[in-house]
């Protein structure tokens, strides 16, 4: 791979064919900074990269370039999840009526079930009728997700809401 010596930089022109999907003959042009960060080139409609921009400053980004590392992280572990043999975690939370018929004790019956996946489980009270319960999961992801929507589809529950997420071992 030619590359030329500049200071710290040093510009790498890779020709990437079939290993990435691509046809023979696709150029990427990278340059790569000591310490193995890349930088590359991202081509946006104006107005698309103005939104973009006004995102990141309502989302408290420094710069575009978190913000972009963050979306291949959020790639990444989506595609994580399509994966049956992965280890995942993810939390479910519930919004009940604990007044709701024996709802409270099959709730907590599903998770006496399934205590090798649950790791911990935050109970608040909101009103006098209300409760919301946060539960972290760990395990296979369909297995997750299943008693994610187990959970949630209990009779009685107002709102559940299941999120996807990593244990961060495939991810830099």
């Amino acid at each position: 791979m030619p590359y030329q010596d500049i200071g710290i930089r040093a510009y790498i022109f890779e020709r990437v064919g079939h290993a990435c999907g691509h046809s023979a003959g696709n150029l990427f042009v990278k340059e790569q900074i000591v310490g193995g960060i890349v930088r590359f080139g991202v081509s946006a409609d104006e107005r698309l990269l103005e939104r973009f921009d006004e995102l990141l400053v309502r989302k408290g980004y420094v710069n575009r370039s978190e913000a972009v590392r963050d979306l291949i992280r959020s790639a990444l572990v989506e595609d994580e999840w399509s994966s049956e043999t992965v280890v995942a975690v993810g939390t479910v939370t519930l919004v009940y009526d604990h007044h709701a018929s024996d709802l409270t004790e099959r709730l907590t019956d599903h998770q006496h079930r399934h205590h090798e996946t649950i790791l911990s489980t935050l109970h608040i009270h909101l009103d006098h009728h209300n409760c919301l319960e946060v539960i972290v999961l760990k395990g296979p992801a369909f297995k997750i997700k299943q008693l994610a929507d187990t959970l949630i589809g209990t009779k009685g529950v107002k709102h559940g809401k299941f999120a996807a997420s990593t244990t961060g071992r495939a991810l830099v």
